[in-house]
């Protein structure tokens, strides 16, 4: 079996910084754990429900972007991949652009899905954030529309009324 995870990209525990608690969140989706995965990774399906788009190969230590479909091609958050496990658990790096490069400013976010039958149970786990930050804040209010217009685009193919 191939190896897929990788341990050499370091976020912010392990600079010895401080961390605030993990943001933890769990949501069922009405659709099998590949549905899911690929609303996580699939461009053209991250673009309908979130207001961006993820871009990488998705193999451990690879790059990967969280770009705007605006058609701006700003990046607003990038890192690296930690591990990928599909359709299982995939783990990601987490930084603004600008702040991308420093392993203190890093979080971690952790998607683990199980399946239910046809239906699915994701959880996000964000942690390592920088206490008090405007990310911390950010991440807290977020991932709640983001997770719901998940939920929502792949049960119904529409997503909330405003999009995160």
């Amino acid at each position: 079996m191939p190896d897929t995870r990788i341990t050499a990209i370091e976020t912010r525990n392990s600079t010895g910084e401080k961390c605030a608690a993990d943001f933890v969140y769990t949501i069922f989706i009405k659709a099998t754990a590949e549905q899911v995965w690929n609303g996580l990774i699939e461009r053209e399906l991250t673009k309908s429900y979130w207001g961006h788009y993820n871009e990488s190969d998705w193999k451990p230590g690879s790059r990967w972007e969280h770009v705007r479909s605006d058609g701006s091609g700003k990046i607003d958050i990038r890192g690296r991949i930690i591990e990928m496990t599909p359709p299982h658990k995939m783990v990601w790096s987490w930084g603004s652009d600008e702040n991308a490069d420093q392993p203190e400013k890093l979080s971690r976010v952790t998607y683990e899905l199980v399946n239910l039958g046809p239906d699915t149970k994701l959880t996000v786990i964000h942690s390592e954030l920088e206490p008090e930050s405007a990310m911390n804040v950010d991440i807290r209010n977020g991932w709640p529309m983001v997770l719901s217009n998940l939920k929502s685009f792949l049960e119904t193919g529409k997503t909330l009324a405003k999009k995160a």
